[in-house]
């Protein structure tokens, strides 16, 4: 029946098949295809809206293994009729996302096309581009993988729906499977979560809205996703709402489904309501599931928001039920203890705490402090908050300086270069002058664009003349940091910083001197990751807050640990050393963190202006960092600053030395209590004496002593004069704008944490002056002006 090799052929020809051979095959292939489509479309089944109400909980465990949270308050929907939809809802959509809708087919052949190519080259998913695909994918929840699979599946299916539904139903269900964020499914339950309203009494300005949320309601709710994404802030997506939801109304005119003059009539972006209390869970679990949820979204490609919220996963996080009981309680001790509202209302109301703690070993995150509780305070203060870190920072700097060296005066202006010299904390000395004045690493004398110079104060003005760097360390004294971060260079210190593990969106994007004491804002978690770095030896690990994930009993993710060694033991047990002095020394700022029998490393930050106060520390089990501010994060106060903490509490000023190493200490005594009594590394010998901001060496030399004279050209500046900086009242609110404080600007850095140029008499750090009388302190965009030509906290 099939001739083949053919029998009469000869030679190559022989094996050539015949016109008829190959239309046979083409008639045979084409037919089996159609039957195979033929079987598949009469064995799919049209979706059922109300099987799809069927959601399932999440469920996040300890990492004991003990259940922390089931969240099935995160799904709510409720079906209702075409008829309860608004007709202006229906065109909303449609005008946004498939003008063809009422007139085709149901698919998109060209888009699934697409689709199906770019899975079979493992590049990333497309999804439906018709309404009637978006809506056989989101009925289909008890499938979301994928696969190509899947996507025939879908295929067939939607192809069975655009026969077999009438349009209006197909709206219906695509409207009522949708997810709008905020835990809603349907429209019903977008409508009353958003508006307060029952979905037919819309109007068709917050059906626009709504529509707008369809395409990711991550990133177009107000109110703002930074639990998921950083990016996600309220005022972003406040911008992108707006700008879509203003096309979709004109889309709708364009399209002459809405009358030009109705449109006229809502000129104004109809603002949703504000979350709902309720929505969240209470107390530390509300952050801890946030936190969670974040870690697992950011580390997975093929799961969304969306996904996440239609339930059935059991996410095993890191977190130590115990530890995060010891560090809410020891918050909650010192705060009963001294911040009294009631009888100090002008410097005690508005006072915050935030803290986080990571396992040095993996980079867990075991606990964190996120506020009083989720469902009052909404903002998790263990994540960046936009309170600078001052001090804190100084250790990335010593860091620097040990790996990367100070630049040779002669060897030119290259950040990179290679005439460099390590540098040893013990055998190099420092000025230590108050009102030292800054000089480039050749000696110039720094300028800013107005060619004013910068005058760096200490705490009190105290005045140490010629001081080692440990003993800088130990005093948190400001001259002899802020001269080794310009010796060292500014972006080579922002480097180790993230190195260390700092996210380099934390931090501040200017090279102004006071950038080496912390007028970047970085969260609490990720200050204890990087202190955690030292800990290691060097070894930087991301904090993480979930282990594993699993969904119908199969593992979708697992956290691999993924060491990087960004400093050498030598460095990193170096900065450890110092660090431990900090807290043995009798005068060290960071005595009051002690604790009996175990070695401790840390470091108090306080900024100028007295506006925020930091304790991190670490021993080799444990890095924990601790913070502390005033901030009035009233939803009704559209212009939210940090406040001085000048007398909060009884205390004169608020040092890291004061509540958050109280805090520190209590929490640390009992999450290491019954652990073994661990020593850290010894430090090995590393670099060479160095002399700088005008010390004198036994042995002067020309080259080795900078001159005192400025010079007459002018330095190198950061790329925008101080005095531009906009108001901080009015530029940067981190409660409304989490990238506010972590951008940084070009003179003291978007940072809305402090403003900051000084410190703490626990050796913290004053600010720069200036000798031509600048305008205030641009430390951060909320200056208090306190900290001289750029403001810069402190110790």
């Amino acid at each position: 029946m099939i001739d083949y090799p053919r029998h009469n052929k000869y030679g190559w020809r022989r094996w050539v098949p015949s016109w008829k051979l190959v239309t046979g095959l083409c008639i045979g292939f084409l037919g089996s295809l159609m039957a195979a489509a033929t079987i598949a479309y009469a064995m799919v089944e049209v979706p059922d809206p109300s099987k799809t109400a069927e959601a399932q909980n999440n469920v996040y465990y300890w990492a004991d293994g003990k259940q922390m949270a089931a969240t099935g308050g995160e799904i709510n929907r409720q079906i209702v009729g075409i008829g309860e939809i608004p007709k202006a809802m229906q065109n909303a959509v449609i005008s946004a996302e498939n003008k063809s809708f009422e007139t085709d087919s149901g698919i998109d052949p060209m888009g699934i096309g697409r689709a199906l190519v770019n899975m079979a080259k493992g590049g990333q998913t497309q999804g439906g581009s018709t309404i009637t695909q978006q809506y056989v994918k989101n009925a289909r929840l008890g499938d979301q993988s994928q696969t190509l699979s899947r996507k025939f599946k879908e295929l067939f299916i939607s192809i069975r729906v655009g026969t077999d539904m009438d349009k209006p139903d197909i709206m219906a269900g695509y409207l009522n499977t949708s997810y709008y964020g905020r835990g809603a499914y349907g429209i019903q339950a977008a409508a009353r979560t958003y508006y307060g309203k029952n979905a037919k009494d819309l109007n068709p300005s917050e059906c626009a809205f709504l529509a707008s949320l369809l395409k990711g309601a991550t990133y177009f709710d107000p109110a703002g996703s930074v639990d998921i994404d950083p990016a996600a802030t309220p005022q972003a997506n406040l911008a992108r709402a707006t700008e879509r939801w203003d096309w979709i109304m004109n889309e709708m005119v364009k399209d002459q489904r809405l009358p030009a003059a109705e449109r006229a009539e809502y000129p104004k972006f109809p603002m949703p309501q504000s979350i709902s209390k309720g929505a969240k869970l209470g107390g530390q679990v509300g952050y801890l599931v946030d936190l969670a949820k974040s870690n697992f979204l950011n580390n997975h490609e093929n799961i969304d928001a969306n996904d996440l919220a239609r339930g059935g996963y059991e996410i095993r996080t890191t977190f130590d039920k115990k530890k995060v009981d010891q560090l809410e309680e020891a918050v909650k001790k010192v705060r009963a203890a001294n911040i009294k509202p009631d009888k100090r209302p002008e410097t005690d109301t508005h006072v915050q705490f935030g803290g986080a703690s990571v396992d040095p070993r993996t980079g867990a995150i075991v606990a964190i402090y996120g506020g009083e509780d989720a469902t009052k305070h909404f903002t998790n203060n263990a994540n960046e908050t936009g309170a600078q870190v001052g001090s804190t920072f100084k250790p990335f700097v010593l860091a620097a300086a040990m790996r990367d060296g100070v630049r040779d005066p002669q060897g030119g202006a290259d950040q990179g270069s290679d005439e460099r010299t390590l540098v040893d904390p013990d055998k190099s000395i420092y000025n230590g002058q108050n009102k030292l004045k800054i000089k480039n690493y050749d000696g110039s004398v720094w300028q800013n664009e107005e060619g004013k110079e910068w005058l760096q104060t200490n705490d009190g003005d105290e005045s140490y003349k010629n001081i080692t760097l440990r003993e800088a360390m130990i005093h948190s004294a400001n001259s002899p940091f802020v001269q080794l971060g310009m010796d060292v260079g500014i972006p080579v210190v922002r480097q180790s910083a993230i190195d260390a593990g700092l996210l380099e969106t934390s931090l501040n994007k200017s090279d102004v001197p006071s950038f080496s004491i912390g007028i970047s804002s970085p969260s609490a978690i990720r200050m204890a990751g990087a202190y955690a770095t030292f800990a290691a030896e060097g070894e930087q690990r991301a904090p993480y807050s979930v282990k594993e994930v699993k969904r119908e009993g199969k593992t979708i993710y697992e956290h691999k640990d993924d060491p990087v060694g960004k400093f050498t033991p030598a460095v990193a047990n170096n900065v450890t050393d110092v660090l431990k002095d900090v807290v043995e020394d009798e005068e060290g700022t960071g005595r009051n963190a002690r604790l009996p029998g175990r070695e401790v490393a840390g470091k108090t930050g306080t900024t100028d202006g007295n506006k925020s106060a930091w304790f991190v520390g670490y021993t080799p089990q444990l890095s924990t960092a601790i913070d502390m501010y005033r901030l009035d994060d009233n939803e009704k106060n559209t212009k939210r600053a940090f406040l001085e903490m000048f007398g909060t509490g009884g205390q004169k000023k608020i040092h890291g030395a004061s509540f958050p190493s109280e805090i520190w200490q209590a929490y640390m005594k009992e999450a290491l209590k019954g652990q073994k009594f661990m020593k850290f590394p010894e430090p090995e010998p590393l670099g060479q004496a160095v002399w700088g901001g005008g010390a004198v060496s036994p042995s002067p030399t020309p080259s080795e002593t900078p001159s005192e004279t400025p010079s007459e050209t002018p330095s190198e500046t950061p790329s925008e004069s101080p005095s531009e900086s906009p108001d901080p009242s009015e530029s940067c609110n981190p409660w409304e704008d989490i990238t506010c404080g972590t951008q940084g600007g070009a003179t003291g850095g978007q940072p809305g944490g402090s403003d900051n140029g000084g410190g703490d008499n626990e050796g913290s750090d004053g600010g720069p002056t200036s000798t031509t009388s600048p305008p205030p302190g641009n430390g951060g965009n909320n200056g208090n002006n306190n900290g001289g030509l750029f403001g810069g906290p402190g110790g």
